[in-house]
């Protein structure tokens, strides 16, 4: 039973590594978008108006919605698999 458990938790850790490493990835890119913005200028920005201007923003805001929302679901499925875990160890079933 304890081998079957210690499978489950390394399957389990290298799922939330990827998911992590999916997570940094939109980060970054979260980040570098972000910087981009900072870098526009304040005075006569050309995105074709107004509403080139909404749109940038728009995309900017889904992206870091985006990013909140893998953040959540990672922790979420770490939650899941913590009680699990739990309640695997809690009652042990007989071998």
């Amino acid at each position: 039973m304890h081998n079957e458990l210690d499978d489950l938790l390394i399957h389990i850790s290298h799922s939330q590594q990827q998911m992590s490493r999916l997570l940094d990835a939109e980060r970054q890119v979260v980040v570098r978008m972000a910087q981009i913005i900072h870098e526009l200028p304040d005075e006569e920005p050309r995105f074709d108006g107004i509403p080139g201007i909404l749109d940038s923003s728009g995309q900017v805001n889904k992206s870091i919605v985006a990013y909140l929302n893998g953040i959540a679901d990672l922790q979420e499925a770490m939650a899941e698999m913590l009680v699990r875990v739990v309640k695997e160890t809690a009652y042990p079933e007989e071998e």
